[in-house]
């Protein structure tokens, strides 16, 4: 449990630069002051993050918008009112003084209000802004725990706070609001028909020229381990293949039978979405772990409420046998 000392240090090693691991909702998040250029730097270096992929400012309330915003649209205004605290991104035109470190040189910043209690006691403590992709290196799989951040950083993180599991288990949606049509940049536990019906318009699909934004690289989330999504069937089959041939495989299944064969590690995901994101890091992580020289995992449905599932896996099979620095 997280005391009101563990929140007065971590307030104490923001104001002084350094680094603070801390729940959210979503995952944990990787925090330095968003107004201190040379503490948002130590993230970059401790993530190994490209220095042109802008970070999301998490905010303790809507209020503070205007001290990172220069413009706030009406459709900022009532995604805040419905969905804030919450695991809802925007993108606005930023404020003079964000610093290009924050925005990776672009002229609009990514901001968030987070509802875990121990983010909102942080933020409401410290008082301002606080830059936190991730806590996980750069195209990894992210944290939903504070020991899958120590075992990641090590002492390279001057302070972990440790809230349990992270409820939602992937990260925020993100809606570019910095130009006339909002634009859903990466999809969430929010879902475009609810975003669009606090909006009262329809969202765009990306333009080749939106604003760069975080986990929206083609590869990213992955483990180290290739992955491999497949359709059940086939991933069954490739999995039970692969293990007669004497290959160390691991599955990430909807399907709760377990083939009896040598050499397969077998994870049964939750066949509820909910149940499914809240796990899904966690899982890959597990199977990452366990030697094996390939993962598969089961194509969830194709329905709405596993659209960032989706996204996600996708993106997690497309950078698992990329490099470090993807």
């Amino acid at each position: 449990m997280v005391t009101e000392k563990d929140i007065e240090q971590a307030v104490a090693v923001l104001r002084a630069g350094g680094l603070v691991a801390f729940p959210t909702e979503t995952v944990y998040g990787l925090g330095a002051d968003a107004s201190s250029p040379a503490a948002v730097r130590k993230i970059f270096k401790a993530k190994g993050r490209p220095a042109t992929h802008p970070v999301i400012v998490h905010l303790a309330d809507a209020v503070q918008l205007a001290n990172w915003a220069r413009e706030i649209p009406e459709g900022a205004r009532r995604l805040a009112r419905k969905f804030w605290p919450g695991p809802l991104t925007v993108i606005l035109k930023r404020a003079p003084g964000v610093s290009d470190v924050v925005t990776g040189g672009q002229d609009t910043v990514a901001l968030r209000v987070p509802s875990h209690p121990v983010a909102q006691q942080l933020l409401a403590r410290f008082g301002g802004g606080i830059a936190a992709p991730s806590a996980n290196r750069h195209g990894r799989v992210s944290a939903t725990t504070a020991g899958h951040v120590r075992r990641e950083f090590g002492t390279a993180v001057d302070c972990v706070l440790d809230g349990g599991e992270a409820r939602i288990g992937i990260e925020s949606a993100i809606v570019d609001l910095s130009r006339d049509v909002p634009i859903l940049l990466r999809p969430g536990w929010i879902t475009p028909a609810q975003i669009e019906a606090a909006l009262g318009t329809a969202l765009a699909a990306p333009l080749a020229d939106a604003p760069r934004a975080p986990g929206t690289l083609a590869a990213h989330y992955a483990p180290r381990t290739p992955l491999a999504l497949m359709e059940g069937d086939l991933a069954l089959e490739l999995a039970a293949s692969l293990a007669r041939q004497g290959r160390r495989v691991a599955v990430l299944a909807l399907a709760a039978r377990r083939p009896l064969l040598e050499g397969l590690e077998w994870v049964a995901a939750p066949r509820d979405a909910a149940g499914y994101a809240h796990a899904l890091y966690a899982s890959l992580r597990r199977l990452d772990d366990a030697g094996c020289d390939m993962i598969i995992a089961e194509q969830p449905p194709q329905a709405p409420e596993w659209a960032a599932i989706n996204d996600r896996l996708a993106r997690a099979a497309a950078g698992s046998s990329a490099p470090d620095d993807t």
